[in-house]
């Protein structure tokens, strides 16, 4: 914006010109919308808030943005959520127990919404699921990378068309908000840790090589909608559940943290936070 000098007129001038260059996402007491599944919502990180199924927790990655950049947040962040739970409701439950439902996410958006943050896939492609059934104990098991690679890329493959929907219903609904778009990230080494980490090497390269092929999506997605995408795998690094109990953000099948297995612990959850609020600072 070409700046205007004249006395006081002038002043009042650059300082609104000032304001707008800030822009939405770094607007004071802005509305912030998180959206996404378990990686973003931070399930069993005390404390809990909200509806108990989604576990939610007020250390997640979103509140913790939230409170840094002093921004209204809206988080609606639910465990076991996948893209057709943006736009439909979800049924909720805790070890089978029924804790109700919880309105599409979307519900949250608004038009003065300045900042959205969005983490999915995880569940459309079944990652999880498929990590726990590739445990095992036996060193002379049968990696189970055969029996899961084909429906994995498939999944993948499927995840694409429904997150570009995603982004356009986000913009829609907040036409001036800035989209943030997280990956996830680094949850085991090269090669794994057997037996820390009970899964053979070929077959924690492969369920690692899966989050980084969901994530090429989410990336390629992200810049194709002008949204910005936030790479976790690159500052994970060192920090995965092969790691001390210290150095940990993501924990293993066996969490040495309150947090969820195969799940960001509070630690991971504020280095995303600082990582997202770095990235969004620098543009």
């Amino acid at each position: 914006m070409k700046r205007l000098f004249g006395g006081v007129v002038g002043s009042i001038v650059a300082a609104a010109a000032a304001l707008a260059v800030a822009g939405p996402a770094h607007a004071a007491a802005g509305r912030y919308v998180a959206l996404g599944d378990s990686m973003a919502s931070g399930p069993l990180i005390p404390d809990i808030t909200g509806n108990v199924g989604c576990g939610r927790s007020t250390r997640n990655y979103a509140h913790d943005l939230a409170s840094a950049m002093g921004l209204n947040l809206a988080d609606v962040t639910c465990s076991g959520a996948s893209t057709k739970h943006m736009t439909q409701s979800q049924s909720t439950s805790v070890a089978g127990v029924d804790t109700g439902t919880v309105p599409p996410q979307f519900d949250a958006l608004t038009a003065d919404t300045s900042l959205v943050t969005l983490t999915i896939g995880g569940n459309d492609v079944g990652l999880v699921g498929v990590a726990q059934n590739c445990a095992t104990l036996d060193p002379t098991a049968t990696p189970c990378k055969g029996t899961y690679e084909a429906q994995v890329a498939q999944r993948t493959a499927e995840f694409e068309p429904k997150l570009s929907a995603v982004l356009d219903g986000i913009r829609q609904r907040s036409p001036n908000a800035r989209i943030v778009v997280t990956g996830y990230g680094l949850y085991i080494k090269p090669n794994g840790c057997w037996p820390v980490q009970p899964v053979l090497p070929t077959d924690a390269n492969f369920l690692q090589g899966a989050v980084n092929s969901m994530n090429a999506v989410i990336k390629r997605q992200a810049e194709a909608h002008g949204d910005t995408y936030i790479d976790l795998v690159t500052p994970s690094a060192g920090h995965d559940s092969c790691q001390s109990a210290s150095q940990r953000w993501l924990e293993g099948y066996v969490p040495v943290h309150a947090a969820a297995p195969l799940h960001p612990n509070a630690s991971g959850e504020a280095a995303y936070a600082t990582v997202i609020r770095n990235t969004i600072d620098a543009s």
